[in-house]
């Protein structure tokens, strides 16, 4: 049944309406499950075609996308897929192999070489049964074997790098050596895998060695003028981001001309249009640009994974049909299940072996590169239109692309317990930083170049304790949400990157003083819980902040100090100067029983001490607080720390430590007040121990 213009429209709009509803609810579905949401969105799609829709009565299928409707949503489809292209070469960053050239090379090529030899082996069975490709108009066209080999092998070889890194992310194992092993062989196995893919389809597009050489040459020129003329240019957005401070519309065209026009030129050279928007993506600058790279993600990814991908699934989903799948079809899958799954795991697992990596490490990363996602979908398109895999060929890889996926979350489980992975986590953490089993103060910066005060108070809150040391972290608050196809990850390690070495700053004013430092950049949306992982992970005895930090943006009231963190938490009110600054004031406390009390006096004498200046003791009301205070202040005096009653003070404090709940008065509004919450060890220690580790200069076991 023909329609005309309006109708077609019509049909158009409808069929997005649906196409959205169906692939966010299963996106959600896919989550809830442990998955990620783009497989959800790829299973929707698969079941809006004659899998599910079409075995209803009334080939509900046809009905709602008619045939001289799909020409358009296959136009919208493939604009998504060059959407998707760039934004996978906008996440290839080669710099995670320095370090790992070797291991990561030698893995990705024996993931590639052993599945697409095994790939090829396949064909040699199968071809006989699929070498008719029948088009939709009905006429048909023999496959031949070379490229219907080529293509299985291709497909047995990707592995998908935004969904391996959005797992590794999700788990936190991007900051384990396993994690950032498996992000640099898949990066290696795209470059890899995608420069084979662009000769394969060379190779069945030109017919003719002559054809061939001609399309690899003009390739080959369209990828030098990208990197040596293009790429220097691209350059002049991350200027023009640094002046404005955002992503502008004008910025935001020019990206969107680059990643359309690279296509077409792709696509007239006769390789095919997805290859010019990944080479766009990944000549996108990188230095400097990772604020500016997380907006364009955030921006193409609103409009790419809420319409045109969930349309390009669906374009997929209509080529599958699950239920013609005959007995014989069934064997057929189970052999290249076994090829599939088999190739990519022996091959990176007998790599990484071979380079002596240890074997839970090892199975974990052959389980990782056996991801293959919505890239493979891509392959697999490829090949349709190509008219190399036929029908029920294209169905049998879809299955096989959505199995192996599914399968890494609960394999990666499975060889990779919590368990060893916190242990693991919490020992690269440690020795990233260089820690060692000593005194840890952790100080929180909110800003680099106004915290110097923040850390000079850090130093000195570690008293005369030995050995010590201060960790200077940061944690990047996320701005945007989290991409659903894009993992993001490169973004944010490139920003965590840029954290470091402005931290690396304070690092040497710690030095300064004498005392072992170390740096730590995070980025995450949930700041307190990366601060409890890091307090965990360092065995830090006091955790300083500001007051408000790790609000939500806007958000004002007290700072929401997470209970069971480990550490004495210290929250800081007021200004505290420029570092160094003297003469400085003496240090007063607020005196009280309890454990945020005995925390607070334990804090307030080494910031003392470690100031050498005196310490004020504010009694509270009564005799009997009074000869408390006094007996206090004779302990103190006996390890050491120069005691003042509050009365007899020549100067105003330069500091005001008080425990959390207490109320607070100071004579100077400007004092800086520090708020004390009790850790685990200040609740299990009663007076006498906490003014026995005073005097020891080391906390009590």
């Amino acid at each position: 049944m023909n329609h005309d213009v309006a109708e077609i429209t019509a049909y158009v709009f409808i069929d997005l309406a649906v196409i959205i509803v169906v692939a966010r609810l299963m996106g959600r579905l896919a989550v809830k499950v442990g998955q990620p949401a783009v497989m959800g969105e790829i299973i929707a799609g698969i079941l809006l075609g004659p899998t599910l829709l079409g075995a209803l009565p009334g080939n509900l299928d046809e009905l709602l996308f008619p045939e001289d409707v799909r020409p358009y949503l296959q136009v919208l489809a493939q604009l998504g897929l060059v959407l998707f292209m760039f934004l996978v070469g906008l996440e290839v960053d080669l710099s995670f192999i320095r370090g790992r050239e070797r291991i990561a090379v030698s893995v990705s090529m024996a993931s590639i070489i052993l599945p697409f030899s095994l790939g090829v082996l396949l064909a040699t069975l199968l071809h006989t049964r699929h070498d008719v490709f029948t088009r939709a108009d009905g006429s048909t066209q023999m496959i031949g074997f070379a490229g219907f080999a080529l293509f299985m092998g291709v497909a047995m070889s990707i592995t998908a790098f935004p969904v391996l890194a959005r797992i590794l992310a999700e788990r936190g194992m991007h900051r384990i050596p396993t994690g950032v092993l498996a992000l640099a062989c898949a990066a290696v196995d795209d470059v890899l895998a995608w420069a084979l893919l662009a000769v394969v389809v060379a190779v069945v597009a030109a017919g003719s060695v002559s054809g061939v050489f001609l399309i690899l040459l003009w390739s080959v020129i369209f990828a030098l003028v990208m990197f040596l003329v293009v790429k220097p240019l691209l350059q002049q957005l991350v200027t023009r981001y640094e002046r404005f401070g955002r992503l502008t519309p004008e910025m935001l065209a020019v990206v969107l001309i680059g990643i359309l026009g690279s296509a077409w030129i792709t696509e007239e050279i006769g390789i095919h249009f997805i290859f010019g928007a990944f080479i766009f993506g990944v000549i996108m600058p990188r230095k400097g640009a990772a604020k500016l790279n997380h907006e364009v993600i955030d921006r193409l990814e609103q409009v790419s994974v809420l319409l045109l991908l969930p349309v390009f699934f669906v374009v997929t989903g209509l080529g599958v049909d699950v239920g013609a799948i005959d007995l014989a079809g069934l064997g057929e899958l189970g052999l290249i299940l076994l090829v599939a799954i088999a190739g990519k795991f022996i091959g990176a697992f007998a790599a990484a072996r071979a380079n002596r990596v240890p074997r839970r490490q090892a199975s974990a990363l052959a389980v990782l590169m056996n991801t293959r996602g919505l890239t493979e979908l891509v392959i697999l398109n490829l090949g349709r239109e190509n008219e190399v895999l036929d029908d029920q060929m294209f169905t049998l890889m879809v299955i096989m692309a959505v199995v192996t996926t599914v399968m890494t979350s609960p394999l990666l489980h499975l060889v990779y317990p919590d368990r060893v992975l916190q242990r693991d986590i919490a020992a690269a953490e440690r020795a990233a930083m260089g820690l060692e089993e000593a005194y840890t103060v952790v100080v929180v910066v909110e800003d680099p170049k106004k915290d110097a005060g923040l850390v000079d108070l850090a130093c000195d809150l570690v008293g005369r304790e030995t050995p010590a040391q201060v960790v200077v972290t940061r944690v990047v608050k996320r701005t945007q949400a989290k991409p659903e196809v894009a993992s993001g990850l490169g973004a944010d390690l490139m920003l965590m990157a840029t954290a470091a070495g402005e931290l690396r700053q304070l690092a040497g004013q710690v030095e300064a003083r004498g005392l072992k430092s170390s740096v730590a950049s995070r980025f995450s949306d949930d700041p307190w819980a990366e601060i409890a992982d890091l307090a965990a992970s360092s065995d830090a005895d006091v955790v300083l902040v500001r007051s408000g930090w790790g609000l939500p943006e806007g958000a004002t009231g007290e700072t929401p100090v997470p209970p069971g963190l480990q550490g004495t938490v210290v929250v800081v009110s007021g200004e505290l100067g420029e570092p160094g600054l003297s003469p400085r004031g003496p240090v007063s406390v607020v005196q009280d029983g309890d454990a945020h009390g005995r925390a607070a006096l334990r804090l307030a004498a080494q910031a003392s001490m470690g100031r050498s200046v005196p310490l004020l003791l504010q009694a509270g009301d009564g005799r009997r607080a009074e000869r408390r205070a006094a007996g206090v202040a004779d302990s103190l005096r006996r390890a050491g720390v120069l005691v003042v009653p509050d009365e007899e003070a020549d100067a105003l404090p330069s500091l005001l430590v008080a425990p959390a709940g207490a109320a607070v008065t100071s004579s100077d509004d400007l004092t800086p007040v520090l708020v004390v919450h009790a850790g685990t060890a200040d609740s299990d220690r009663d007076m006498d121990e906490t003014l026995a580790g005073i005097s020891s200069g080391a906390a009590p076991a």
